[in-house]
């Protein structure tokens, strides 16, 4: 069979990674050499502050296929992505650190990944060169908390190289920190999703700007895709569901109480009970009417920028082609 090689994007944010780009490029042109169709870099610079600049613009020289795309601060990498990804032409786009640690000959093994059919293709990072304590072990909690939590079960969410067709790409909205959820984000729009081992190197020039203090982040980053994939077309069903207990719960305290008053005789303006009834009816009915403003908001959404709730995959227009299917 026939090596699946599409015309190439590869689209790499990059932040202070001085040191690091001149190699990174050289890397890929050796890894992209044979490459049979067309290819290009697009390199998100950032915001960078320690004169990457300066070793973008030298090694930019004579180099046809690389784009250079400076942003006016650091708006951090979703924002890069979605800048390269907006600026790629590419049938697949790949993402990659610019920090050396994803190595660019792992490309020919996403593409044929992909080729099996799959739209998404992450890759694994299976053998981390990096600090088992602060980084992997971290990882892997994530990694498994994710999985359970999409839907979507991969073993690595954080390795940045990873292969996207891009009709689906562009489909998707890439803000805040949701770049480390894109498989599951594509998958909740009908795309499969695929996984493969890949080589991953240590770092020897600059700093991660990974750690544990942005675990507490990345949980509620997890709320908000846990949230778009069950809920974002249809909220009233979450907080409609969660303002209806809300306001059963304190209907059922009132009837308590308004028996215990006229049924025992006894007082119940002293008690707790009735502060929470109020506060849970209260509560449900804003919930309801959150849910309302929500469904109105979705559909302001959708209609004032002309898209759609469906990915379509492939229309038959043919009559007897439909028949024999």
């Amino acid at each position: 069979m026939e090596a699946y090689r599409p015309k190439l994007s590869l689209v790499i944010p990059l932040y202070n990674e001085q040191g690091n780009i001149k190699k990174l490029l050289e890397e890929i042109e050796t890894a992209m050499r044979d490459y049979p169709n067309d290819w290009e870099v697009v390199i998100v610079d950032d915001g960078s502050t320690d004169g990457s600049n300066t070793e973008l613009n030298q090694s930019a020289i004579g180099r046809q296929w690389l784009r250079v795309i400076r942003l006016s601060k650091n708006f951090g990498q979703s924002a890069a992505i979605s800048a390269g990804v907006d600026h790629a032409t590419g049938e697949v786009i790949i993402t990659l650190d610019a920090d050396l640690q994803n190595d660019p000959a792992d490309i020919p093994t996403l593409l044929d990944e992909m080729g099996k059919g799959y739209d998404v293709v992450s890759g694994w990072r299976y053998k981390r060169k990096d600090n088992f304590l602060l980084r992997s072990l971290p990882s892997i909690m994530a990694n498994y908390i994710i999985s359970l939590v999409t839907g979507v079960h991969l073993h690595d969410y954080g390795c940045t190289l990873k292969a996207y067709r891009q009709e689906v790409i562009k489909d998707i909205r890439i803000y805040g920190k949701l770049h480390r959820f894109l498989p599951a984000l594509c998958s909740w729009r009908g795309a499969s999703v695929g996984e493969v081992r890949v080589n991953h190197r240590p770092r020897t020039v600059g700093h991660s700007k990974y750690g544990l203090n942005k675990t507490f982040g990345v949980i509620l980053d997890l709320i908000t895709v846990k949230f778009l994939l069950d809920y974002s077309q249809a909220p009233m069903r979450f907080f409609g569901s969660l303002g209806a207990l809300m306001g059963i719960a304190g209907a059922g305290a009132m009837v308590h109480l308004l028996w215990v008053k006229y049924g025992l005789g006894e007082a119940i303006g002293d008690r707790p009970l009735l502060i929470i009834a109020v506060l849970l009816i209260i509560v449900g009915i804003q919930l309801l009417v959150l849910g309302l403003l929500t469904e109105l908001c979705v559909r302001i959404y959708y209609e004032a920028q002309g898209k759609s709730s469906y990915r379509i995959t492939k229309v038959i227009n043919n009559v007897s082609e439909l028949r024999e299917g």
